[in-house]
């Protein structure tokens, strides 16, 4: 959407304590700067407070690029997926390279994740409750088109809002556990001593969950949002499919291990309550009001699911955030060296063995619970575990794949760009002593559009909106709470769900006939749903999330990064590209030790 709007930089004295200070930070609505109003000359007009209250998308935060000192973007920036068993990055500089990789989440080079992300989202908290609060106060327009929208507008705005601030909350719940759940527009006047005093107290999960399902509720909210409008100057708002798979995901995450079950943090802040069945029971209810070709339905094809626009017609994206033309500047610190790139975010091993063949089968003889083959132990050496039917050779890893693997990863001698990628030791994008070519042997395809650099002069441009919810990850929420649900009642179901992702990606064989095969119980379709979640989101911020839901953090994110070292004639041999570590602490971030000081809040165990 092009929604024009001002910079609101309200001259308030506000006080950092609780992250209390406005900021705008937009490239996702366009804006005329160099204005600045006062708080009564922004809620003593319509327009302005349109504008104020649209601004608050710009608190919608992007995976890519996402770990970065914020002295040196271009040399420290990598995707969340890099701190994951799913990437690497390639540069020695990257920020997750020196924090969540080696285990310092105090580090400053992980800050704007770390650290950074309790105060962006409180910032765009307080604004959501300001929105909420003056609203009603404001004088309604006096233009004759404005006006004959107002009552619905103001019913979209101030839901908008509640929606908004549910989703920040929730955001900040994935990394610090609950934390305050602030409704009030707090006044700095009150003092700093006074409101650190008021909002220290951790809830409990189940009484911060309430307050982000309020935020979210079907009734209240929902039903004054807007209907699931895509193509039209209001595109990118938000939308009741939107509150309605925010509601599912939410309980898809608590009926999970981590937030049900019996762990450090449940004995802290008390159990979910929330069980599979009512997961289940919360997809399908999307599944059946928004979803089969209602609102939303799965692309044909795998890859326009990610790069092809809401604007020309993606009917898979849910929730996204709006983005204008990308251009070289934005992409090349993920592109091949050869190109003039930097690298970046360089899939592994780890996450290729996760792909099935194009037939259907499994290239290994089974997964465990973080979706990766059943090594053994033995990540250098698998012969013993290979599927001898599936017709895998380690040696040509990338021959006869699902392909997704070929939307997502890029490999030696694939056409790209201007150039045939030469990824060969020795080869152009990957020479000797370069610093910032892949220690993986693959670089990243997903979410970069081959026409910005389509020409030597990379003068091109392209779409590229950053997704945080499509309907392929509806069906595979579905698929998973059914399977916990029941997997003798529910199997030829999540067959059929499962079935529809991957032919739709152009696997040929189906899961149905796997039922009396290798996925022949509760424990072994669990794992290969936990695999096609994880191949199908792979680099949508998804992982991170994942594995410390399903409790098993300690596993893929301490497990060695596999890369191969690949020869001219493409034969490939693996290595291991970086060792890393995780410990029980590190399912939570650390409370910022700013705010522990200033409010004496209680930090996460361990930390």
């Amino acid at each position: 959407m092009k929604y024009k709007i001002k910079t609101y930089l309200l001259t308030l004295p506000l006080s950092l304590t609780l992250s209390l200070s406005l900021t705008s930070c937009s490239d996702f609505l366009d804006k005329e700067k160099g204005n600045e109003l006062t708080e009564n000359q922004t809620f003593n007009d319509w327009e302005n407070l349109k504008a104020y209250h649209l601004d608050g998308y710009n608190y919608l935060r992007y995976g890519a690029l996402k770990v970065y000192d914020g002295s040196d973007w271009a040399g420290q920036a990598s995707w969340m997926d890099a701190a994951t068993d799913l990437a690497m990055c390639s540069y020695s500089s990257g920020g997750v390279r020196r924090s969540f990789n080696v285990g310092n989440y105090y580090s400053p080079y992980g800050a704007t994740e770390l650290v950074n992300t309790w105060e962006h989202y409180y910032r765009a908290i307080r604004k959501m409750n300001t929105t909420i609060a003056r609203i009603e106060s404001v004088p309604k327009p006096t233009a004759e088109n404005s006006l004959a929208s107002y009552e619905n507008d103001k019913k979209n705005y101030t839901a908008e809002a509640k929606f908004l601030r549910g989703y920040f909350y929730w955001e900040l719940f994935l990394r610090y556990g609950p934390v305050p759940y602030i409704k009030d527009r707090l006044e700095p006047e009150a003092g700093a001593e006074a409101l650190s005093q008021e909002y220290n107290t951790r809830p409990s999960v189940q009484e911060f969950i309430a307050e982000v399902m309020a935020d979210l509720d079907e009734t209240t909210v929902e039903a004054n949002l807007l209907d699931n409008m895509t193509v039209d100057d209001r595109a990118g708002r938000i939308t009741k499919g939107m509150a309605c798979g925010l509601r599912a995901r939410i309980m898809l995450y608590l009926a999970s291990p981590r937030y049900a079950g019996e762990n450090e943090f449940t004995q802290k802040f008390g159990k979910s309550g929330v069980t599979w069945q009512q997961a289940a029971d919360a997809q399908k209810k999307f599944i059946d009001t928004y979803g089969a070709g209602k609102f939303y339905a799965l692309e044909s094809n795998y890859s326009d699911a990610i790069l092809k626009t809401v604007y020309t017609g993606n009917q898979e994206v849910i929730f996204w955030r709006n983005d204008g033309a990308r251009e070289w500047g934005d992409i090349y610190l993920d592109v091949p060296t050869a190109e003039g790139g930097r690298g970046g975010n360089c899939p592994t091993q780890n996450l290729v063995d996760m792909y099935d063949m194009q037939n259907g089968t499994s290239p290994f003889t089974s997964y465990d619970a973080t979706g990766a083959p059943a090594y053994g132990g033995n990540y250098l050496n698998v012969s013993g575990i290979i599927n001898s039917e599936s017709g895998y050779n380690d040696a040509s890893p990338i021959t006869g794949r699902d392909p997704r693997f070929n939307a997502t990863v890029l490999y030696n001698g694939e056409e790209w760009g201007t150039k045939t990628l030469e990824i060969f030791d020795g080869g152009a994008d990957n020479a000797v002593g370069d610093a910032n070519a892949t220690k993986t042997g693959y670089y990243m395809r997903k979410y970069i559009p081959q026409q910005i650099f389509n020409t030597s002069s990379h003068n091109g441009s392209a779409s590229r909106n950053w997704i945080f919810m499509r309907y392929a990850e509806i069906l595979l929420n579905y698929c998973e709470a059914l399977n916990e649900v029941s997997y003798d009642q529910n199997k030829m179901v999540i067959a059929s769900y499962l079935d529809q992702i991957r032919r739709r990606a152009g696997i040929t064989g189906y899961v149905s006939t796997r039922l009396n095969k290798d996925l022949n119980s509760q424990a072994a379709l669990r794992n290969f749903i936990h695999k096609e979640r994880t191949v199908e989101l792979a680099m949508e911020d998804h992982r991170s999330w994942d594995v410390r839901r399903w409790g098993v953090a300690e596993e893929a994110l301490a497990r060695p990064i596999i890369g191969m070292t690949v020869t001219k004639d493409n034969v490939y041999t693996r290595k291991q590209a970086q060792t890393r570590v995780f410990y029980t602490r590190m399912y939570n971030y650390p409370i910022p030790q700013t705010e522990v000081w200033k409010t004496e809040i209680e930090n996460n165990p361990g930390w």
